[in-house]
């Protein structure tokens, strides 16, 4: 029933950009070190770039285990289900690499993002697929979508740039991933 697939195009990249929530897996490179799962979900913070490229925007929390992992190794894996209309499960399988706020990348990506962009963006992730593929998820239970949650952006809307770079360094697992790798370089620099 799978599929691989050698581009992210037609069909294949409607069905990413439609859904409302993708999984981000990374992993270190320790035998004994911690795999990491987390939801993403922001409405317009993921871009297919081309047929083989990926970024989505990296907002601050107490965690930045991504980050770590791909600082260490660039392993990472997105994956998209279907919670309405046919089952499918969509999964790229690549390298990631975090484009933090210094990089003279940095403002050419996040405009691509328009209003997508908030605070509290420590980076940008961007992901070169090395395997792309879908299964059935005849498994994956039909869910409604009710809508955004606003917490998140509300929250550390109410902080400014200084405010956010403080909250960053006070968070032990933004300096580094819980299996202590490298995680967000501080001090954070500002936005460009």
């Amino acid at each position: 029933m799978g599929k691989t697939y050698e581009r992210i195009e037609g069909r294949l990249r409607e069905f990413i950009e439609a859904q409302p929530v993708f999984f981000v897996a990374s992993a270190p490179l320790a035998e004994d070190g911690h795999v990491n799962v987390s939801p993403k979900g922001r409405a317009g913070t993921l871009r297919v770039l081309d047929e083989r490229t990926l970024a989505y925007l990296d907002f601050g929390g107490s965690h930045a285990e991504t980050v770590a992992h791909l600082r260490e190794n660039g392993r990472i894996t997105l994956m998209w289900c279907a919670f309405d209309g046919p089952p499918n499960i969509v999964r790229v399988h690549g390298t990631g690499e975090p484009v933090f706020r210094d990089d003279p990348r940095f403002p050419e990506l996040v405009a691509g993002f328009g209003d997508a962009d908030g605070p509290a963006l420590r980076a940008v992730v961007l992901v070169t697929a090395k395997l792309i593929s879908d299964t059935c998820g005849f498994a994956v239970p039909f869910m409604d979508y009710r809508g955004e949650r606003t917490l998140h952006k509300e929250h550390f809307g109410r902080k400014s740039d200084e405010e956010f770079a403080a909250y960053c360094e006070s968070k032990p697992h933004n300096v580094s991933s819980i299996d202590g790798l490298p995680a967000i370089p501080l001090p954070l620099p500002a936005r460009p």
